[in-house]
């Protein structure tokens, strides 16, 4: 008696397990395939036992907790109270997920019910992607981002295409597994090898005759390996574009186009009126004259004063009675041009970067802080994903750090004209774990989906070079201060996934709302029997 009453909780465990051995970078994704069949029979167990909804969710929560806890402890060199936060109430999030898809297999054929877990699951993830606590890091079609030649079919489908791939594979295998029948699960072992072979071998016919095309450009990316936590805020400005530029110096000859430069590389935090008069900006205009048609993309954290009630946005913060001011992680775009681009990072770190629901929330908050690794104060975005026009007419897409892990806001840079993408970060938070590799990993997915070049400059972590097959052709090391020379080549031609974004995700949003409609209503019901 005691064994049948633990065997859930064992088999919640062997799922979250296989769940984070399956995860980049150290995993194997092809446990992905069947991770989460011993959930799906502790939950069928459960409900052949009549067990309550709160011994589901209580099982479910296991292996969840497990598998955020393994693959994003990483987050407690930010921030202890963050990486709690995130893994206790993303795996809450999972839990409540699957215990819907309980409630609904309880009442519908095993069939339907299946067809309902990979499309709730589907459409959480693209909830993931949308809301203000937004945490898509773990949204299944991102295991397979050290893999690039197993899924050059994301150009069609988005990494839902393989969050798709791996929820039908398991439906497949705890569909068989439940029939209780030799012959059936003999049969497994077909359909698992076909469902996991078909799609990697449509793969690579794809990678085999895919040609990129285009002219090239050449690329400098900085990676100054700067301590952000005791030495990023402590120098000013001017030193830091000595620095930078006295880096890049060696490496760029005529035929260097862009010098790229990290995320918030420029942090000496004053108004942005100030810097845009200050000697840094003289310092690059010269840098720009002594190498002509060399272009400027660097990071810089700033801020402006706002005393007119009228240019008061929702993210703006209240510094004194009439006086706001807005913060700002931003990008900048220096050529020949007298006028600067700028972009305005607009996918933010929660708790960081972004109080969530600021309206409600900061009232309720008060003064408290909301220790994330940071402050509760807002950031200002932008609506639309700017794209620097270079002074060839070349476009580049500016994305800053965690905006590359989200596939269709990548998108709104390449049909905005961007030819290549330039990603910004800093990685360096985290120290030297998987948290720098996945996040570099992702850049993988956002190449092939895009079918767009990335040249990726990291403070510490790792810049690196990645080509339109997702692959990485040229890499720095972690803790390595370096400028790093390589090509991007660029492309205007707009991939499926660019031109229909995540529709895959939206299907499964309507067929989960139908599915559980019928449910809901008994006459209904009986068609789903």
């Amino acid at each position: 008696m005691k064994k049948t009453v633990q065997q859930p909780y064992v088999l919640a465990s062997i799922s979250g397990l296989l769940l984070s051995a399956a995860w980049p970078t150290y995993g194997l994704p092809l446990l992905l395939f069947f991770a989460f069949v011993p959930l799906l029979i502790a939950e069928k167990k459960l409900r052949e036992s009549k067990a309550s909804l709160f011994k589901v969710g209580t099982v479910a929560y296991i292996s969840f907790v497990i598998w955020n806890l393994l693959t994003t402890w990483w987050l407690y060199y930010a921030s202890g109270f963050g990486m709690w936060f995130a893994v206790l109430v993303n795996a809450l999030l999972m839990s409540l997920v699957f215990m819907l898809y309980h409630l609904v297999a309880k009442r519908i054929s095993k069939f339907y019910s299946l067809v309902f877990f990979i499309c709730i699951w589907l459409a959480f993830e693209k909830f993931h992607l949308e809301w203000e606590f937004s945490w898509p890091w773990l949204n299944l079609g991102h295991a397979f981002a050290t893999y690039p030649k197993w899924i050059q079919w994301y150009e069609y489908t988005g990494a839902f295409g393989g969050s798709l791939w791996v929820l039908a594979c398991n439906a497949v295998v705890f569909y068989q597994l439940s029939k209780f029948q030799l012959a059936a699960k003999k049969s497994i072992f077909l359909y698992l090898i076909l469902g996991i072979a078909l799609p990697i071998c449509i793969s690579m016919c794809i990678y085999y005759t895919y040609h990129a095309e285009g002219e090239t450009k050449e690329v400098v990316l900085l990676q100054p390996n700067v301590d952000p936590y005791t030495e990023k805020y402590s120098t000013t400005n001017y030193n830091t574009t000595q620095e930078l530029l006295a880096l890049a110096k060696p490496v760029c000859t005529r035929l260097t186009d862009y010098v790229i430069a990290p995320e918030t590389v420029l942090a000496e935090m004053i108004p942005y009126e100030q810097f845009s008069q200050s000697t840094c900006p003289m310092l690059m205009r010269q840098f720009i004259q002594d190498h002509p048609g060399i272009q400027l993309l660097w990071g810089i954290d700033t801020f402006t004063f706002i005393t007119n009630p009228a240019d008061v946005k929702p993210a703006s913060n209240v510094f004194r009675s009439g006086i706001w001011i807005d913060f700002y992680n931003a990008a900048l775009f220096m050529n020949a041009s007298p006028t600067v681009q700028k972009y305005y990072k607009s996918k933010l770190v929660v708790g960081i970067e972004n109080l969530p629901y600021k309206p409600i929330l900061e009232p309720l908050l008060g003064n408290i802080m909301l220790d994330l690794g940071g402050t509760i104060s807002t950031k200002t975005t932008q609506a639309n994903r700017a794209v620097f026009s270079s002074t060839d007419g070349t476009k580049v897409g500016p994305i800053i750090c965690y905006e590359s892990v989200y596939g269709s806001y990548v998108n709104e840079y390449v049909t905005n004209g961007a030819q290549f993408l330039a990603i910004i970060t800093n990685d360096a938070w985290w120290n030297e774990t998987q948290g720098h590799k996945q996040h570099l990993s992702f850049a993988s997915l956002r190449a092939i989906e895009t079918r767009r070049d990335i040249a990726r400059s990291a403070n510490t972590g790792i810049s690196a070079f990645v080509n339109q097959k997702g692959e990485i052709t040229k890499q720095s090391l972690y803790g390595e201060k370096i400028a790093l020379k390589g090509t991007v080549q660029l492309n205007k031609k707009h991939s499926f996934y660019v031109q229909h974004g995540d529709y895959i995700a939206k299907i499964a949003v309507g067929v989960a709302l139908i599915l559980l409609t019928f449910t809901a209503i008994p006459p209904l019901r009986k068609l789903l029997l």
